[in-house]
C-alpha cells in the first residue's frame, strides 16, 4: 500500500498537485489518454521543467481551444460516467466534484443542481480535478496526509470580483482543515486545491511514519519573492506503525437524562467520531456528573462540537490536538460454516499479527444460530488462522519456486547475454571493453557489462525525456500566467 504526504508550505493548487504527481512518477501518456477520452477536444497536457527561487520543479500548463461554456455538476459528472476513466478514477473525481458543488451552493445560497461552475468548471479545472484521480490511481496511492496549509492573504479578483483572500468557496472547503499563517499577498490556495485536501486527504499533520520512495515537486505559475512556490509530494510505503493528529473534544454533563446522554452519544457516532466514552465525575455543588470525550479526524472537529452542542445542552467544549501512534491493520473477511465475518488483523512492531473477529458479526451469527456470543467468536478465530496459514504457505511456495526459476532462468540467459552484450558493447565501446576484458575474468565481465547497460539506457531515457520537457519551458510560462 502506498501513502503520500502533501507538503503545502507554498499552498496548494490543483496543476501544482498534478505537475507534483507526474514528477513522483505518475505515466504521462497514460494521464493523456484518460483526459482525451473525456470528450474535450483539442485539450493538450504540457509538461516543463522550471525553476522557483532555487529548486527545479516540474510546471503544467493546459493548452485548449477558447470556450464559452458554463458547466453544471450533472455536465461535468456525465463527462466523467461516459469517459474511459477506472471506476476508482471516476469516483474520486466525482466525490470531488461534488465537494466543490456543495461549497458552491453554500456560499451562493443555490441548491447544488443549480450551481454553474466557473473557474472550476472551465477546461483545465476539469483536467486538474480528473487528472489528480487518474494520478493518484496510476501510482496506486492508498492514503493521503498533508501539512497545515496556508491561504495567503490580500485580495484575488474572480468571475463574481475582487474578493478576500481566501476566496468564500475555498474558505467553504478548509472548513475543519488545519490551516497555517501567512503574510504572503497572494492566493496561495486555490478552490481546486482545497477540494483535494477537504476530500482525499486522510489526516493532517508532520510526516507520518513511512519509508520515502519518490519525491515529485510542481511549481506554481507565480514566483513569490518570499520563498519558492512549490508543492512537494513525498510517495512510499507505511511502516509496522503509523501515526496522525487527533482531537480530543470533552465536556461535562450534570442536566440531562440517561436517555438524552445516549441519544446524544449515537450522534455523536454518526457523525463520524473515531471514538466517545464517558467518564464518572463529580461537579460543582456536589452534582455527580458525567464527562463525554469524543475523538475526532482534525478535519471534522467543527462538526463535532455542532453535534455535541445540539444534543448535550452544554455551553463549552474543550479541544485539544493530540499525537497517535497506531499498529499497521487490515479488514478481511472469512467464511465460516455459519457465514462471513470479517477480521481485523494487526501487526505488532516486532511483525507478530493480533487477530480480532468484528464483534457485530459474530453478534449475529450467535443469534442466528443459538449459539453463544464466544462460540462465534472461535469459529471465526480458527477461520481467520486457516485462511492466513494456507496465505503464508501459498507464499513461501511461491517465494520458493521464484529462487528455483531464477537461478535456472539465469544459467539458461547467460550465454545469449553475454554474446549479445560483448558485441554491442565491444563496437560500440572497443577501448574500454577491450581493456577491461582482459584485465578480469570472464564471469566478472558479464556482471559487468549487465550493469553497464542499464545505467547507460537509464541515462538516455532520462536525458531525452529532460529535453523533451525541456523544450516546452519558456514558450508557455508566461502564456498562462493569468491561469493563477
Amino acid at each position: 500500500m502506498a501513502i503520500a504526504y502533501l507538503d503545502t508550505l507554498s499552498g496548494i493548487a490543483g496543476d501544482m498537485t498534478l505537475a507534483a504527481l507526474v514528477d513522483a512518477g505518475a505515466d504521462r501518456t497514460y494521464l493523456q489518454r484518460q483526459i482525451d477520452s473525456l470528450g474535450m477536444p483539442n485539450v493538450l497536457l504540457e509538461f516543463s521543467e522550471t525553476h522557483r527561487g532555487d529548486f527545479r520543479a516540474l510546471r503544467l500548463d493546459v493548452r485548449f481551444p477558447a470556450e464559452h461554456v458554463h458547466r453544471r455538476l450533472k455536465d461535468i459528472e456525465a463527462m466523467i460516467r461516459g469517459s474511459g476513466l477506472t471506476e476508482r478514477e471516476r469516483e474520486m473525481a466525482i466525490r470531488m466534484f461534488r465537494r466543490l458543488g456543495a461549497a458552491e451552493a453554500k456560499v451562493h445560497g443555490k441548491s447544488i443542481e443549480e450551481v454553474h461552475f466557473h473557474e472550476v468548471g472551465a477546461v483545465d479545472s476539469i483536467v486538474d480535478i480528473c487528472g489528480i484521480a487518474i494520478a493518484i490511481a496510476s501510482l496506486d496511492i492508498e492514503r493521503l496526509f498533508a501539512s497545515p496549509t496556508p491561504t495567503g492573504c490580500g485580495t484575488v479578483r474572480i468571475a463574481h470580483g475582487v474578493v478576500s483572500v481566501p476566496a468564500p468557496a475555498t474558505a467553504e472547503l478548509l472548513k475543519g482543515v488545519p490551516l497555517r499563517h501567512s503574510q504572503i499577498e497572494a492566493e496561495l490556495t486555490t478552490p481546486t486545491g482545497a477540494t483535494v485536501l477537504a476530500t482525499l486527504v486522510d489526516g493532517f499533520g508532520s510526516l507520518p511514519d513511512m519509508q520515502i520512495e519518490r519525491i515529485g515537486y510542481g511549481a506554481g505559475h507565480k514566483q513569490l519573492k518570499e520563498q519558492a512556490n512549490l508543492l512537494r509530494v513525498l510517495i512510499g510505503s507505511a511502516t509496522l506503525q503509523e501515526s496522525d493528529e487527533v482531537v480530543v473534544l470533552e465536556t461535562n454533563i450534570d442536566d440531562i437524562t440517561g436517555e438524552q446522554l445516549g441519544f446524544a452519544i449515537e450522534q455523536v457516532w454518526k457523525a463520524g467520531a473515531l471514538d466517545v466514552f464517558t467518564t464518572a465525575i463529580g461537579m460543582k455543588k456536589n452534582r455527580p456528573g458525567v464527562l463525554l470525550a469524543v475523538i475526532c479526524r482534525p478535519e471534522l472537529r467543527t462538526k463535532m462540537e455542532d453535534c455535541m452542542f445540539q444534543h448535550t445542552g452544554s455551553l463549552g467544549i474543550r479541544r485539544q490536538h493530540c499525537a497517535r501512534r497506531k499498529l499497521m491493520r487490515d479488514i478481511f473477511k472469512v467464511a465460516t460454516p455459519m457465514g462471513e465475518v470479517r477480521i481485523k488483523l494487526a501487526q505488532l512492531p516486532n511483525g507478530d499479527t493480533r487477530l480480532a473477529p468484528e464483534y457485530e458479526d459474530c453478534r449475529a451469527l450467535a443469534v442466528a444460530h443459538n449459539i453463544t456470543l464466544e462460540a462465534a467468536f472461535q469459529t471465526a478465530r480458527d477461520a481467520a488462522e486457516k485462511q492466513l496459514a494456507k496465505l503464508n504457505n501459498a507464499t513461501a511456495d511461491h517465494s520458493h519456486d521464484h529462487s528455483h526459476d531464477h537461478s535456472h532462468d539465469h544459467s539458461h540467459d547467460h550465454s545469449h547475454d553475454h554474446s549479445h552484450d560483448h558485441s554491442h558493447d565491444h563496437s560500440h565501446d572497443h577501448s574500454h571493453d577491450h581493456s577491461h576484458d582482459h584485465s578480469h575474468d570472464h564471469s566478472h565481465d558479464h556482471s559487468h557489462d549487465h550493469s553497464h547497460d542499464h545505467s547507460h539506457d537509464h541515462s538516455h531515457d532520462h536525458s531525452h525525456d529532460h529535453s523533451h520537457d525541456h523544450s516546452h519551458d519558456h514558450s508557455h510560462d508566461h502564456h498562462d500566467h493569468h491561469h493563477d
